[in-house]
């Protein structure tokens, strides 16, 4: 039994990913900040609830502990938890702004991480899921074609660059843990006020396909739901 952590899984790309891999057969566990919506979802879709707030230290290592007392082991790790950040005039960004955006998209990543690797590290087949997005690509930001050349959002740009550069990073680091990242593409979510055109099924293809690929299927990619793109 193959068995997932998911931050903010109480509502949309990590909610139906949590509810594609529990129909997979997978022990999911539904990670969430805010105990009575993550409740009320975990119940929903017949998983645990662990409460965990990606931006307290305190609150990131409770949960791992919960975990190690309660399941003993993680398979796979999805960090799927993320913000926006402010819209309007780049110009009225300020450094607290900044510091927000990146506290969830990247240093949660990091904190997740760091607590859940010893859990992982008791995995026969460890993987860890970085749910970026083409936004934090230069290539497809740059590319008149796609959507993503269209949207000014620097902080969350900025920090989902930021993320993918993390997540090879660490494969490049963690010999003993598949790292790859997510691009769910332009879904309909609270995160876009549900302007996205893909529904949230679509926008999970990419997160299942890493969560249930065979032990030895590479670490380091980036792929969408259409398959690899290029980490640039």
């Amino acid at each position: 039994m193959t068995i997932t952590f998911i931050t903010g899984a109480n509502k949309g790309l990590g909610h139906e990913t949590a509810r594609r891999l529990l129909a997979l057969g997978h022990t999911v566990i539904v990670g969430a900040r805010d105990e009575e919506r993550g409740t009320e979802a975990a119940a929903a879709l017949g998983a645990r609830f662990v409460r965990i707030d990606v931006t307290d230290d305190a609150s990131v290592t409770a949960a791992a502990a919960d975990v190690a007392a309660h399941e003993g082991v993680l398979d796979i790790l999805i960090n799927n938890a993320g913000v926006h950040g402010p819209h309007g005039d780049p110009a009225d960004l300020t450094g607290a702004d900044a510091l927000g955006v990146f506290d969830v998209n990247v240093f949660g990543a990091v904190r997740t991480i760091s607590a859940f690797l010893p859990l992982l590290r008791r995995s026969p087949d460890p993987v860890i899921i970085n749910v970026s997005s083409g936004m934090g690509s230069l290539a497809i930001t740059h590319d008149p074609s796609r959507i993503e050349s269209s949207v000014v959002a620097p902080l969350y740009t900025a920090s989902k660059a930021a993320l993918t550069m993390l997540t090879t990073q660490y494969a490049k680091a963690l010999k003993d843990v598949r790292v790859n990242t997510a691009d769910p593409g332009y879904t309909a979510t609270d995160l876009n006020g549900h302007s996205g055109p893909q529904t949230v099924t679509e926008g999970t293809d990419a997160i299942v396909r890493l969560a249930t690929e065979k032990p030895g299927a590479g670490s380091g990619r980036f792929i969408d739901r259409d398959g690899p793109l290029a980490l640039s």
